[in-house]
């Protein structure tokens, strides 16, 4: 049996199913724009750019399955149950949680998982408030605002920092009511350092089940880091000459063994890029002269310059 997603004239996009037997009617998919249900080309091209990130690639891949199969199940008359998507990511800083929560926003919009694909990012001063009652209205304008998205937070742990009387308690409380009463149109991901979302979880008991996806984001390696400051450098159209990439190798290894517990970070390597591609520039203006293979490649002399 083949799948087939294909866009009808009022802009919605139907599932048909072709059998070499018989042919199932179509069925309306809401707002799902994906080219191929047979196939997970489409979220490798997605990730593509994304170095690491295996287990949740794999977790996508079975979302996206499961939306398909529901449009089957559809079809032979079967029931089938919304999926619940809340994430918890748990990792150092730069290991790419916002940048994928961000991504996923648009992949389960084009997967009709939610309505508008929108993402909001906050933290605890967008949810805790100073006096009673205060907390819970603005966490729940908040929600509101993300209802059809993504609501990421950053740093979750620090809701629960002040203790019992703290009024991060009384969001944390209210985020729990909204992700079961608003699951089927709004996700929502925490996030933050591994040792304290495992304390966070640790204090609310009943949070980690609501969470069915609880991922790791692993420190980088330096040849993912030599991977996504190629990627970087490239989205800019600048190349690394031989030397160059040979320093960047070192000062990443150098800093790797410097920060032990928390470097991973892609930052770091987005800062030294863009300030390597200033100086490079600085380099060219004072030589005066010099050709289109210049303009392209950051050199050792570049690199080396950034402290």
């Amino acid at each position: 049996m083949e799948t087939q997603l294909m866009r009808s004239k009022s802009n919605q996009i139907n599932i048909i199913l072709q059998d070499r037997k018989e042919e199932i009617k179509a069925i309306p998919n809401k707002q799902n724009r994906m080219a191929e249900s047979n196939s997970f080309k489409h979220i490798d091209s997605e990730f593509s750019s994304f170095v690491g990130l295996h287990e949740l690639k794999q977790k996508i891949k079975e979302v996206y399955a499961t939306v398909v199969i529901n449009e089957k199940r559809k079809q032979a008359g079967l029931s089938c149950s919304k999926q619940v998507l809340h994430m918890l990511f748990k990792g150092n800083p730069g290991t790419g949680k916002t940048t994928v929560a961000r991504k996923l926003a648009k992949i389960y919009f084009d997967m009709g998982q939610l309505s508008k694909g929108h993402f909001i990012e906050a933290e605890r001063a967008d949810l805790v408030g100073e006096y009673i009652g205060q907390t819970a209205q603005k966490t729940r304008a908040l929600i509101q605002k993300a209802m059809g998205g993504i609501l990421f937070i950053d740093e979750a742990y620090s809701l629960a920092r002040g203790g019992e009387k703290d009024f991060g308690k009384e969001a944390i409380d209210t985020l729990v009511k909204h992700m079961e009463d608003y699951q089927n149109d709004f996700v929502l991901i925490l996030a933050g350092y591994p040792s304290e979302m495992e304390r966070f979880l640790s204090l609310n008991p009943g949070l980690k089940s609501r969470f069915p996806f609880i991922l790791d984001f692993q420190n980088y390696e330096v040849s993912q880091l030599m991977e996504i400051a190629t990627q970087m450098a490239a989205e800019r159209e600048y190349r690394f000459t031989k030397e160059a990439r040979y320093e960047l190798r070192e000062r990443l290894t150098r800093k790797m063994q410097e920060e032990e517990r928390n470097f991973s970070n892609a930052r770091y390597v987005r800062n030294v890029i863009e300030h390597a591609i200033r100086m490079h520039a600085v380099r060219l203006l004072t030589e005066e002269h010099f050709t289109t293979h210049d303009l392209i490649h950051l050199t050792r002399e570049d690199l080396s310059s950034n402290n």
